[in-house]
This record gives C-alpha cells, structure tokens and sequence, in this order.
C-alpha cells in the first residue's frame, strides 16, 4: 500500500490561527492534513479554506477532553479544538491522474493512472516513462499497456522498461546510423539523462545532440537528420540553422549539444 497519508477531523470545531494577526472560528467544519503538512480548514462556504497553514513543521494532536490539532509554521500556529467531533481519519493518498488501465498484478484490483509518471493507486508500484509518451490501449504480454514514444522513430513498447526497452528499440534503429559532423565518427545511442546521439570517438571528440521527439523526415543541408516534430522540422543539432519549416521561417531554438561525458 501507498505510505502517505491525508488526515480528515469533522464536526464542531474551534478553529484559532495565530501569527501576526490572530483569528478564531468556530462551526461545523472538515480539516484535512496532507501529507506534506498542510492543514486545510474547510466549512460549507466556498472553495476557500477557512485558515489553513501551509507545509507546516510540525503537526500534532492530543486527547485531553476536546480533541486538539496543532500546527506550527515558524511564527505561525494553527489549531483545531473539536467540541462535538463526527470522526477523525487517516485514508492512503496517492497523486491524483488519468485511468490507463488495471493493474497487472495478481494480488492487486487497482486502476493505473498516469500522474508524473504511470502508478496503481493501490498497491503502489509505479512506472517511469517519458513524458512525451502515449498510452495506448494494446498490451504487453506482462499485462501493462504499451506506450508510443516518438524518437526517431514511432516505438511501441511496454511501460516497463525491465520488459521492453525504449532504449534498446532506438539503438537498434539508429545506433552508427549517422556520421560525427566534426571528426566522421559514427554517432552511438547513448543514455545520458536522455537518449543522445554520441560520438564514438569520446573523449577525444565530445559532440553529442539530443535526441528529439520526433520522426526522422530527411536529411540537414548540414549531413545530419532533420525531425518533423510538434513544432516543426529542425536538425538532429539543435542549434542548427540550416533546417527550413513550413512557412520558410528558421526552426526554433530552444537547446544546446550535449557532451557525450561519462554516463552518472
């Protein structure tokens, strides 16, 4: 299961917030308490909280008659005194996404859903992916559904790279497919954060370009591929300028090479 937590106190509260000024509320109110400390102070009354103190240092609680919530933010203090307490809770939280899919796993009935990232809201297990992917709706034969990433090429594969490698899918396609602009050495696929085109000849000669999300649609006037991507046709080197989009403007330029380096 999820480790974090959200924390919910209902009922009849007394709500005191102190700091440079100090405010006191009391009514039938609904506290939640995030898991990274934020207590939120709801009543009936629009989407606003009432107070709240945001990532607080610390939360506490304490039973003595009247059930006690305290937060403290440097200077800042929060308190909740519930009078004629309805309940309080503590239910497993997880980032909120889009449904994907079902969980693969035997032993789990959770819905995958994407949100940084694809996890099950249940039992936890989360998958890394790129977040220019797609998720289709085919499967792989583990049970996850297949993504469709665009790296040159438009790949296919399972969510989780321990089962089908993007990595594996683009050096297959593209590794010594292309020629080193500045010594003729062939460009190898190489993870470097991201996939990058890399000079074999490194560390005498470190050229090295990102490779883009895109599909690979002829050849630069300067020998490199040219990619058709959401923004338009560019080169392979993203500081080129002899790449020509549709219109007849420059392709933009929003990066740099990279250096081929030692992988981290």
């Amino acid at each position: 299961m999820v480790d974090d937590t959200i924390r919910v106190l209902a009922g009849d509260c007394t709500v005191i917030a102190d700091g440079t000024d100090r405010s006191e509320y009391r009514g039938r109110v609904t506290t939640v308490i995030k898991p990274d400390n934020t207590v939120l102070v709801h009543d009936v009354d629009g989407y606003q909280p009432v107070a709240w103190l945001t990532r607080a240092d610390s939360v506490s609680s304490e039973q003595d008659g009247d059930f006690t919530l305290v937060a403290n933010k440097g200077t800042q203090t929060l308190r909740v005194a519930a009078h004629d307490q309805d309940g309080f809770a503590s239910y497993s939280a997880s980032s909120a996404g889009v449904p994907v899919g079902e969980c693969p796993n035997e032993e789990c009935t959770g819905v995958l859903v994407r949100s940084n990232g694809v996890h099950c809201v249940d039992c936890g297990d989360r998958y890394a992916i790129p977040r220019d992917a797609t998720i289709r709706d085919d499967r792989c034969e583990c049970g996850l559904p297949r993504m469709r990433v665009e790296r040159g090429l438009a790949f296919h594969v399972c969510l989780d790279r321990g089962c089908e490698s993007l990595d594996d899918a683009v050096t297959e396609a593209f590794d010594r497919e292309w020629e080193c602009p500045n010594c003729e050495g062939d460009l190898l696929v190489l993870r470097r954060g991201g996939l990058i085109a890399g000079c074999e000849h490194y560390p005498d000669c470190d050229t090295g370009f990102v490779i883009p999300t895109g599909v690979v649609d002829g050849e630069c006037a300067c020998g490199l591929p040219t990619f058709e991507t959401a923004t338009g046709r560019r080169c392979l080197d993203a500081t080129c300028d002899r790449v020509r989009v549709s219109g007849g403007e420059d392709d933009a330029v929003d990066s740099t090479p990279s250096t081929v380096g030692p992988s981290s």
